[in-house]
C-alpha cells in the first residue's frame, strides 16, 4: 500500500510503499504515544527513512478503494 507523509511548513511529502498499512498506523500512533523524537519508517524496499515527530503534518494510508479501477468490470 501507498502511504504519504506530510512535512509540516513545507511542500513536502513522502511517498513510500509499505507493506502492511496497520502495522505502520501502529508504528505512528505509538510514536505519538511515546517520547519518541524521530519516527522511523521501512518501505518495500527496506530503505529506512526518519521523520521528527514534530515535523509531520498528516499521514495520508492509500485503501484498497482510492486505487484507480482497470478494465471493464464495475
Amino acid at each position: 500500500m501507498k502511504v504519504r507523509i506530510g512535512i509540516a511548513d513545507t511542500d513536502r511529502v513522502i511517498e513510500m510503499e509499505v507493506d502492511d498499512p496497520a502495522d505502520f498506523e501502529q508504528a505512528v500512533e505509538d510514536a505519538f504515544a511515546g517520547t519518541t523524537s524521530l519516527l522511523w519508517f521501512e518501505d518495500t524496499k527496506k530503505r529506512r527513512i526518519g521523520v521528527p515527530r514534530e515535523r509531520i503534518a498528516f499521514v495520508e494510508i492509500e485503501t484498497v478503494s482510492d486505487r484507480p479501477r482497470v478494465g471493464f468490470t464495475p
